[in-house]
């Protein structure tokens, strides 16, 4: 299973005018999909992609495409336990983390998912815990 970061959705379903990065990142995203491997959202990152968009008929778009267009994984006790755990290992190391990221990480650790991600932290967090990152 691959789980996508808010980096990559943001990419796709967010952001109107795109770079060339941003375009790689939504062909990515569409070779992906396009593939028939597992894809999944944490649930997460559906609040972190949808906290912030002012109008409210991106909201409702974005809402509807992510809840109708992709199964969501949401946490379990264990992967607050976990996503604790990465933060302290992370800090004893001197890592920064936010508990946000630690719960993304985690919860691809424990569904033993890849993460798809632009987010240069978790490069950081796949250092020092067994994350796995997608790399198409």
């Amino acid at each position: 299973m691959i789980l996508l970061d808010t980096s990559v959705l943001s990419t796709a379903l967010r952001r109107r005018a795109k770079g060339s990065g941003e375009l790689q990142v939504a062909e990515r995203l569409l070779a992906l999909l396009g593939s028939g491997q597992r894809v999944s959202v944490p649930g997460i990152v559906v609040q972190e992609l949808l906290s912030g968009i002012r109008e409210s008929s991106q909201f409702e778009s974005v809402k509807h495409l992510l809840l109708r267009g992709y199964p969501i994984l949401t946490a379990a006790v264990g992967d607050h336990v976990l996503a604790a755990d990465i933060v302290n290992r992370c800090r004893r190391r001197g890592v920064a983390v936010s508990s946000i990221d630690a719960l993304i990480a985690a919860l691809a650790i424990n569904s033993k998912a890849r993460l798809f991600t632009t987010d240069a932290d978790f490069e950081r967090i796949a250092g020092l815990v067994p994350l796995r990152l997608f790399q198409s």
